[in-house]
């Protein structure tokens, strides 16, 4: 068993990213070696030069939907916020709720757009084991569609306390995001503009897709005292046939996988459980922890992540916990910017 304290560090509070730069590829990139340990600091617009060619950047093109909900019930008039997490096939949601006082089976709670503006009506049904509710909506229409008008961007918590402004619509998404499912953005993906995409490809470097939709779960921290005792959340993806050939295909040529994302690493890994990469749908719990054994990824770019969270503890698997976390230290004392906005690592 390995103690959760070991996954912990300081950060000053003014390195928490609340807004990204005003180009995504300007952000900073700390480029650590497994190999040899060193550390260089380039720039994420410097990828082009750092891969070599024959390498290839596998990216998550998972959407995020504007799945956080803010109104109010109508009941008592309090203030009342949610996530939305699903619609089944019957049109019910599945949501997190969050109120003072206690939801009632049966209360309405009016939705407001981003005006403010009352907009939608649920009724909350019935609360569930894992504390989230089964709502039916006032009409059943396309979730996607409801949450695009008046849905806000589930901004997590260290960003402005979760308020959004306009301008995360947009940046708070990666360039390429193709699959809507995500309440959380691949952060790593976030540094990636359509002319560096480009400029890889001319560099001889492959661009290749997966996705996994990322839940609520990232956001939270490991609570038990050993590693090993999390519950790790579930969460859906794809690694289609086409895009296991061109992987197999890069390292049968002496290329690299290059994982952009720990969300990537999950799909990938999950996919190549059996020891060989494979075609794979469906849902996934994978907990990567110390001793695990990689065997679709050669590399990996990455943000950086809270203490105590399964991101940091994969990040630390993947490299060794000494190492990753020296490079930490590294990056605060040179004032990196951390987490879903701040700046971002490649570990080769």
């Amino acid at each position: 068993m390995t103690d959760i304290e070991l996954y912990d560090y300081p950060l000053p509070k003014e390195l928490i990213a609340q807004y990204p730069l005003p180009n995504r590829s300007d952000a900073r990139l700390l480029v650590l070696s497994r190999e040899t340990g060193q550390m260089e600091h380039r720039h994420v617009r410097d990828l082009p030069q750092i891969l070599r060619p024959g390498d290839t950047l596998v990216l998550n093109n998972t959407k995020v939907i504007p799945a956080r909900l803010v109104g109010y019930r109508q009941r008592t008039g309090g203030f009342w916020e949610g996530l939305f997490l699903e619609q089944d096939a019957q049109g019910l949601w599945r949501l997190l709720c969050r109120t003072r006082g206690k939801l009632q089976p049966g209360e309405q709670v009016v939705l407001r757009d981003r005006e403010g503006r009352d907009e939608w009506t649920l009724e909350l049904l019935t609360r569930l084991d894992d504390g989230s509710w089964v709502a039916r909506p006032q009409k059943n229409a396309p979730a996607v569609e409801v949450l695009q008008r008046l849905g806000r961007v589930p901004l997590p918590p260290y960003i402005r306390k979760g308020r959004m402004t306009p301008s995360d619509l947009h940046r708070y998404q990666t360039v390429y995001a193709q699959r809507p499912g995500s309440v959380a953005a691949p952060t790593a993906g976030l540094h990636f503009t359509q002319v560096l995409l480009e400029r890889l490809q001319q560099a001889g470097i492959e661009i290749q897709y997966v996705t996994l939709h990322v839940g609520p779960g990232t956001f939270r921290p490991i609570k038990t005292d050993q590693v090993e005792k999390h519950t790790m959340h579930a969460e859906w993806g794809e690694v289609t046939p086409q895009v296991v050939q061109a992987l197999q295909r890069t390292r049968a040529q002496g290329g690299r996988v290059v994982a952009v994302g720990t969300t990537t690493v999950r799909v990938l890994e999950t996919a190549a459980r059996s020891g060989q990469l494979q075609p794979w749908k469906g849902w996934t719990r994978l907990y990567i922890t110390p001793g695990f054994q990689f065997h679709a990824i050669d590399a990996l770019m990455t943000n950086f992540h809270l203490p105590r969270s399964t991101l940091l503890v994969l990040v630390c698997s993947f490299a060794p916990r000494e190492l990753v976390l020296r490079a930490y230290e590294e990056a605060i004392r040179l004032r990196y910017r951390f987490y879903s906005y701040g700046d971002a690592m490649l570990i080769l």
